[in-house]
């Protein structure tokens, strides 16, 4: 191995060190401690230990499948005391391997993810995102996809070996529940999937939008797992004509809970009934549905998370001369993934941060403008963020044909049994271990647990409950 210095020079450590503060780093193991993939993938994947390479062992870093491993759901920078982006200092270095043609560790990583990562390329395309390094994406996925369909041939001979009496039900489509079909279906479990909508695929279909996840790989993924084994009902809604009653008479042994976070929260202001004002989870599904939406000219998204983000590009792609995003916090309390605010810049949205809406304004039963007032941050709130303040006699107009809200989704738990707790929020309390809910042999995953949140880490949520429900069903036989 070459020298330090020789293929990573030291004026671009020195940059790193100065332009991303990284010589802040307190080596405290946050970042580990709070990622989702170290959580998958064990001693394979630790943050904490790629930075302290960065210094200790350059070369060897260029040369690491685990420089690939990062899903930027920027869990580690939003728990960093020192607010290091780790996932865009990882992009760094990841441009230099490629650069010195470091191809034998991405290799080792794309297999890495095929055998130990559920739904390889729904995660490649929505989480790793190899295209920012300066691969190309189609390449990548098609080498993906084939690590992974030798791996799934491999496990189908190991499923036959292994068939099991006991049937486990799982509510709900999305990333958890997949991922939990997906793991115990590979051990032998017969499992059913209940979808309330009429294609498999939940907010992953429902939501992200088409540039972000094109339907032909969810497509692949959701065939893959039927191949092992797994029986998906669509357009079966939970609470109606069926319930988890129903599901222990029909002989399921357990249930997982994943039916995501479904419901739009209302803005509180006047004006909300006009019509163009539409709330964001319902835009997105109505594109992705191939309904004829009509966009505005001048579009305004409300709100600062990942679905106002999507919103606001989707927007855009369909025609909308202009669109602006009104956050009422600071770019650093906002909610959304930083990188995917920053290419929704780049594609020409405008965010207009420290900005809330007061009430929105019509003319003939149609929106025309929204009034807003100019925000203050002061001390922080119950959720960490620093509140936002209004500024007296800062209110302005902003004229605008169509407004999108996009403040907050929530979990639909009306039909959940009053024996599983909730949190105040109405997402489903679980057992941070074993992710079952108070109600025994009950579990529970993805958004309805932990509210709004990325697609790694809904996998993570089922993946862990999958071993959970594997482990459950093992001491009932005992």
């Amino acid at each position: 191995m070459a020298t330090a210095g020789t293929i990573v020079s030291k004026d671009f450590l020195e940059k790193l060190l100065d332009t991303e503060k990284l010589k802040y780093c307190n080596e405290c193991g946050i970042c580990t401690g709070s990622c989702p993939m170290a959580d998958l993938m064990g001693k394979d994947y630790n943050p904490r230990s790629i930075v302290g390479k960065i210094l200790s062992d350059p070369e060897g870093l260029l040369a690491s499948d685990a420089l690939w491993l990062c899903a930027w759901c920027y869990r580690c920078h939003k728990r960093c005391n020192q607010a290091l982006k780790l996932p865009e200092i990882f992009l760094l270095i990841r441009k230099l391997a490629v650069e010195k043609g470091y191809t034998a560790s991405v290799e080792r990583a794309f297999q890495k993810i095929a055998e130990n990562v559920p739904l390889p390329l729904i995660t490649t395309l929505a989480c790793f995102h190899p295209e920012r390094a300066g691969l190309n994406r189609e390449e990548t996925l098609a080498k993906i996809a084939q690590m992974h369909e030798d791996y799934l041939k491999r496990e189908k001979i190991k499923r036959a070996q292994t068939v099991s009496e006991e049937r486990i039900a799982v509510i709900g489509s999305g990333p958890a529940g997949l991922t939990v079909a997906y793991e115990l279906s590979r051990r032998g479990y017969g499992v059913t999937v209940f979808e309330a909508l009429s294609e498999a695929g939940g907010m992953l279909r429902k939501c992200l939008p088409c540039f972000r996840l094109p339907r032909n790989f969810l497509d692949m993924e959701i065939k893959a797992i039927k191949d092992l084994g797994v029986d998906i009902r669509t357009g079966n809604v939970i609470g109606h004509e069926l319930n988890l009653n129903g599901l222990w008479r029909e002989g399921f042994k357990a249930v997982f809970v994943g039916m995501g976070a479904h419901k739009t929260q209302n803005l509180k202001i006047d004006g909300v009934e006009l019509k163009g004002v539409v709330h964001a989870l319902d835009f997105l599904w109505q594109i992705n549905s191939g309904e004829d939406v009509k966009i505005g000219a001048n579009v305004v998204v409300i709100g600062g998370g990942n679905a106002a983000v999507d919103a606001a590009r989707e927007a855009l792609k369909k025609g909308a001369k202009a669109v602006a995003i009104l956050y009422r916090r600071s770019r650093e309390e906002m909610p959304a993934i930083p990188w995917e605010v920053e290419e929704a810049e780049h594609e020409s949205v405008k965010i207009e941060f420290l900005v809330s809406p007061k009430k929105i304004l019509g003319e003939g039963g149609r929106v025309s403008a929204v009034e807003c007032v100019r925000m203050e941050l002061g001390e922080p709130d119950e959720s960490g963020r620093r509140r936002a303040i209004p500024i007296a006699g800062s209110e302005f107009k902003r004229e605008t044909d169509m407004v999108i809200l996009a403040v907050g989704e929530a979990p639909d738990v009306e039909f959940l049994p009053k024996e599983i707790l909730l949190n105040d929020d109405d997402t489903i309390w679980v057992d941070p271990v074993t992710m079952e809910t108070t109600l025994r042999g009950v579990f529970a995953g993805g958004d309805i647990v932990t509210g709004p949140a990325t697609v790694i880490e809904a996998i993570c949520g089922g993946k862990r409950a999958a071993e959970s429900i594997d482990k459950y069903l093992k001491s009932l036989r005992r």
